[in-house]
């Protein structure tokens, strides 16, 4: 005789009739295709027309979405020409542009905050970048000095020899101070401009705080001014001989 089989306990078998039940019943809510909604449009005529679809004739309308029950779901703008949407996404990435300028402005004001508390700061970075220059200036001073003291001697010399040619020594010597000479004055003429500038870098500095400290947001002033120095003009060279 055939082994019998064993009988499942009454619950057991009601609970996996449920379980397929259930997955039945998901896997043909996942086959069934999306509801559709109802597409309404008015078209160059002035006719509303309706479809269960984009409405080909308003592709360059605003068409509405509706559901089932007539309330309102989208609303689908109408489709782009290729010149559109070439103008499109120039305003886009002009807006984009735009909104990253402005981060960056913000971000940089803010920088600005942090790096110049009070005025007493902003004073103290202004000379410690200023004496930068103003050593360079000091030294080209001394140089400009020494070059008077080498050239004396020179010049005396020289007097030995007037109405006629110097000696190829003598004038390769002066000449060699000359030059010396107008690159130091260009040198003084340049950290001149130097100090003007980093003056002028402070000042537009020191205003835009002032109105942050004051309580302006963040942002708000637009770009910092670029400093404007007159060019400086050109050291007058030394009479050759």
């Amino acid at each position: 005789m055939p082994e019998a089989r064993p009988k499942l306990a009454r619950p057991v078998l009601s609970r996996m009739l449920a379980g397929g039940l259930a997955l039945a019943g998901a896997v043909a809510a996942q086959a069934a295709p999306p509801a559709t909604g109802i597409y309404t449009c008015i078209d160059d005529k002035g006719h509303r027309l309706t479809a269960d679809r984009p409405i080909a004739a308003c592709a360059a309308k605003e068409q509405q979405l509706l559901n089932r029950d007539g309330s309102l779901r989208a609303v689908i703008p109408p489709t782009l020409t290729a010149e559109e949407r070439t103008e499109q996404e120039a305003r886009e990435r002009a807006a984009a542009e735009a909104r990253a300028a402005q981060a960056d402005a913000v971000r940089r004001d803010r920088n600005l905050m942090a790096r110049y508390p009070n005025e007493a700061a902003h004073a103290k970075a202004r000379e410690a970048a200023l004496d930068t220059v103003r050593i360079a200036m000091k030294a080209t001073e001394i140089r400009l000095r020494e070059l008077a003291f080498d050239r004396k001697p020179l010049v005396d010399e020289a007097e030995f020899y007037l109405g006629r040619a110097l000696p190829p020594k003598l004038k390769s010597a002066l000449d060699a101070n000359d030059a010396s000479v107008e690159a130091q004055r260009s040198s003084a003429a340049n950290q001149e401009s130097e100090l003007g500038r980093i003056n002028k870098i402070y000042d537009a500095e020191l205003d835009r705080l002032r109105r942050l400290w004051n309580g302006a947001p963040p942002g708000s002033l637009g770009p910092l001014p670029a400093p404007h120095v007159p060019a400086s003009r050109p050291p007058a060279s030394a009479p050759r001989r």
